[in-house]
Formats: structure tokens, C-alpha cells, sequence
């Protein structure tokens, strides 16, 4: 059987562009796909210690059972009635028009996170960033992030919108709005959106320095994320 395997971030030009099809044995797990890809080169044993593998979309546990034309997605740490409540976007995010939207009358607080560029990063200036994303995984992702913050804080509404491309410095990179009756369960539901959103959704952002680029580090995936049993 064949599967297509597929990289991102940091590990994205480990792979040719678009990916590759891979021949695996009948009833190959990701964990056998994985030491195969480390056997031929492909990629080193401690870069793929702290990856998450999401098949067809979804995130699986290395003891997943592949099948034939399965999506294997190699993903590093990663490094974002409202009008677009769930939304990747590569054009400026105008965060004015969408807090007017958000506000309702039944509404008694409104709070946002909204990310930017900084011009600098410990003490290396920045000239510019570029994002990318799973993309049909990161919107899934990012839609139930808004269903869950919505029943388990009990808010209204929730917005979030990444930017995807090149942002310049001052640019916002993600904005997260929370329409709520109470002022704590919106600030609560916004922390929680943006500290699972940088934890769990493939977005990746790679640092244009004055003198030279990098991939920049993201946060361990949660131990349910890499199917690490309690």
C-alpha cells in the first residue's frame, strides 16, 4: 500500500515539495512509518522525539494502523455572529471592524487578543515573519476550540482569525474575540483560546532576522496530542 506523507514548518524541506508517496507494508503503523523514515535519512531520531503526526486530518497516536492512501502530516511544535468566527486569512486582519461586530446587547464585556509583530526577538532584530499552516487541519482545529470555549466558559461568542504569509512588523498575526455577559468568563475563555491555539493547531512562523531566518520554536504538543497514556 502507498501513503502520501507530508511536512511542515521547520521539517518542511525534508520532503520534496508537496510531499511524497511512501510504500508501507500491509498494516504499518505511524510508528513503523516513522523509524523508516529515520532509517533512510530522511529525518533524525531526536527530530521526530517531539512531533505530533496528525493521519487524514486528525491527530493519531503512533500505534495508528495506516491504510492504503492515507495523509500522514509530520507536524513540529507549533509557534491564530461574528463576521469569520473561525478563519485563516492572508490579507490584514482589520481588528477595529471585527470588535464592532462583536458587540451585542446582551452583551457585558468584550475582550481580544491581538497578536503582532514585534521588531525584535532576544535581542535580534526582526524584519518580517512568514506563517503557514495545515490548513484544513488548523481550521478544524480552531472551530472546535470555539465550540468548546463557548460551552465550557459559558460565553456568547468566540472569533479567531490567523494571518497565513509574509506579515511586516505591526502586523496581526491573530486575533481572538470574546463577546460574553461577564468580564471573567471572557478573560478566561481568551487566555484559554490563544494558550491551546499556540499548543495544538499547526501554524507555523519562521523569523526573518537582519542576519539570517529561522523556524521559530514552538511549545511541547500536550501528551494527549503525541498519545502519551497517563
Amino acid at each position: 500500500m502507498r501513503v502520501r506523507v507530508l511536512a511542515f514548518g521547520s521539517l518542511k524541506e525534508r520532503l520534496p515539495e508537496g510531499g511524497m508517496w511512501r510504500d508501507c507494508e500491509a498494516d504499518e503503523t505511524v510508528e513503523m512509518l516513522l523509524r523508516s523514515l529515520v532509517d533512510d535519512g530522511t529525518f533524525t531520531g531526536s527530530t521526530l522525539g517531539t512531533v505530533a503526526v496528525a493521519v487524514n486530518q486528525e491527530y493519531a497516536t503512533k500505534k495508528h494502523t495506516l491504510r492504503d492512501g492515507d495523509e500522514v502530516a509530520i507536524l513540529p511544535p507549533v509557534s491564530g455572529g461574528l463576521r469569520g468566527a473561525v478563519e485563516l486569512t492572508r490579507t490584514p486582519i482589520d481588528t477595529a471592524s471585527l470588535l464592532k461586530e462583536a458587540k451585542n446587547g446582551a452583551d457585558g464585556a468584550i475582550v481580544a487578543f491581538d497578536g503582532i509583530v514585534r521588531d525584535n526577538t532576544r535581542g535580534r532584530k526582526t524584519l518580517h515573519l512568514d506563517y503557514e499552516a495545515y490548513e484544513e487541519m488548523a481550521l478544524s482545529l480552531m472551530r472546535d476550540l470555539r465550540t468548546k470555549a463557548i460551552a465550557q466558559f459559558g460565553v456568547r461568542e468566540v472569533s479567531i482569525v490567523h494571518r497565513l504569509g509574509r506579515l511586516m512588523i505591526g502586523e496581526t498575526s491573530v486575533l481572538i474575540v470574546v463577546a460574553s455577559a461577564h468580564r471573567g468568563a471572557a478573560f478566561d475563555a481568551c487566555r484559554w483560546v490563544i494558550d491551546t491555539l499556540k499548543k495544538t493547531v499547526p501554524i507555523w512562523k519562521r523569523e526573518q532576522f537582519v542576519d539570517g531566518a529561522v523556524w521559530a520554536d514552538g511549545e511541547p504538543f500536550p501528551e494527549e496530542v503525541l498519545g502519551v497514556e497517563g
